[in-house]
């Protein structure tokens, strides 16, 4: 069964270039997995330190892949945690 998971982040203002800088790589490797159905970062229009991740895989056992990638490890967990103010993950299901 199809997963969605909806991120929040806050990134911290003083590091807000240094992650806008690794997303696009984060984005094309997790669109490159095979069970990653689509992969969007959106930005807040009133802070731009604010995004919001929309994510779908084809079940549940790609999301933990994808938590479990070496580019998600290395990117998400080791560059761009730490530099967070805020980081909220939601799993959601799809009523409409």
């Amino acid at each position: 069964m199809e997963k969605i998971v909806i991120a929040f982040w806050r990134i911290k203002e003083s590091e807000a270039e240094k992650i806008f800088h690794l997303l696009p790589d984060l984005v094309n490797k997790t669109r490159g997995e095979a069970g990653n159905i689509s992969y969007v970062i959106y930005q807040a229009e009133g802070n731009p330190c604010d995004l919001i991740l929309h994510e779908e895989y084809i079940n549940a056992e790609a999301v933990e892949a994808h938590k479990n990638s070496d580019h998600y490890k290395q990117i998400v967990v080791d560059q761009i945690l730490p530099h967070l103010e805020l980081r909220d993950v939601q799993l959601v299901t799809r009523l409409f």
